[in-house]
């Protein structure tokens, strides 16, 4: 019976060894999510005050100035001070391959940039390209989310 546990033993540790080492996994960047235009701020320059997911298979992280992060993580009534930017940028998920079950940015679906007390711009398309008009309530949707809470 030892001798069949040792053979046994032996033939699993052999069988484990192989010639080949395994792949290498080298990180890649995911260019699909990068923006294409010209916009007046670019949001990802700032720091993150909050995210959400959208119904529809999109993604949101809301981005802000140094005065917007600061007063967004002190205060929770929305009323930035004048000057403060804020961009919204929404990005199409797409399958993450190296994570089962993840979701990650594929293109950007559009950006929302936001000035207390200043305009609203909205850019969509790729290259990206600034829409007319100006909405008030999404800008003010957009003013009243709280930062998430982060280690």
């Amino acid at each position: 019976m030892k001798q069949l546990f040792a053979a046994i033993s032996v033939v699993l540790l052999l069988s484990g060894c192989s010639p080949n080492p395994p792949k290498t996994v080298y990180p890649q960047l995911n260019r699909e999510a990068e923006f294409r235009g010209g916009l007046s701020w670019n949001p990802r320059s700032g720091r993150v005050i909050t995210s959400w997911i959208n119904p529809g298979g999109t993604m949101t992280t809301l981005y802000g100035d140094d005065t917007a992060v600061n007063y967004a993580r002190s205060h929770a009534d929305g009323a930035y001070p004048a000057g403060a930017k804020l961009g919204a940028v929404t990005w199409k998920q797409q399958e993450d391959a190296r994570w089962f079950g993840g979701r990650i940015p594929a293109q950007v679906a559009s950006v929302e940039i936001v000035v207390a007390g200043g305009p609203y711009e909205k850019y969509e398309g790729s290259p990206l390209a600034a829409v007319p008009g100006s909405d008030a309530q999404r800008a003010q949707f957009l003013l009243q989310q709280r930062a998430a809470v982060m280690p």
